[in-house]
């Protein structure tokens, strides 16, 4: 049975840390890339589930900077399930309105993926539905460096005063300009960290934490994370008595 949308504030953004994939697979004495496989499923349901609530933006941490680090044959194994998530959700993102993009460093990616996100982002480009954000070989520091540098390039150049700069003109330079903050953090597994994940867009998201692993969150799980996001107070500095219910 389908659960039903939660009646109360749906957020326009919601940001997701997909943790707990190798967790999941070593409980069932698997292999971690059959947790990685489990967590597609996860995804399919959760950018489903996203549009049809009427999330406005979803962003799911997919694969960070660091994550370069991991042995060679998982990354190769999160390679391959990412250009096969791309070549074969291309006409369940359009069914769903889905519009794809992917944000990082998107040049360390191999050219084949990279190949394939361009296709997919060049196909749902018209989509007026879910803004779908992959963060793919992202880091938040790094996003930030490279805003700071593009700036620094437009002072160089003449066309932007030092004391011009403020916070709209770093967000315009973000990876996710253009879309709204995030007003919702998932992290799934039950890690209590931000992990270099958009930290200056989540500077006033609410954070919610699930033991749950990645493989096993799905609508009725999200469902509930917005049903505590609707209840939640959000004052942006203020008094509860400032704020308008």
């Amino acid at each position: 049975m389908t659960t039903p949308a939660p009646a109360v504030a749906v957020p326009r953004h919601v940001a997701v840390i997909m943790d707990g994939n190798g967790r999941w697979a070593q409980a069932r004495g698997l292999p971690r890339v059959a947790g990685h496989e489990a967590g597609a499923d996860s995804v399919r349901e959760i950018v489903r589930s996203c549009g049809e609530l009427g999330v406005e933006a979803l962003t799911l941490f997919s694969f960070s900077t660091e994550n370069w680090r991991r042995p060679e044959d998982e990354v190769d194994a999160l390679m391959a399930l990412l250009a096969r998530y791309l070549a074969d959700e291309r006409q369940e993102l359009m069914h769903n309105r889905v519009r794809l993009q992917g944000i990082g460093e998107l040049g360390r990616l191999p050219v084949h993926v990279l190949t394939l996100l361009d296709k997919a982002t060049e196909y749902t480009a018209a989509n007026k539905g879910l803004r779908l954000s992959l963060a793919l070989s992202y880091g938040g520091r790094a996003e930030i460096v490279h805003a700071v540098r593009r700036l620094a390039e437009e002072v160089a150049a003449g066309r932007l005063e030092a004391n011009e700069i403020g916070e709209a003109s770093v967000t315009a330079h973000l990876y996710t300009a253009g879309l709204p903050e995030p007003d919702l953090l998932i992290r799934t597994s039950g890690e209590m960290r931000l992990s270099n994940f958009l930290l200056w867009q989540l500077a006033y998201a609410e954070i919610y934490v699930t033991d749950i692993n990645w493989p096993d969150f799905r609508r009725a799980e999200l469902v509930e994370a917005i049903r505590w996001y609707g209840a939640r107070e959000r004052r942006f500095g203020r008094t509860s008595e400032q704020v308008v219910p």
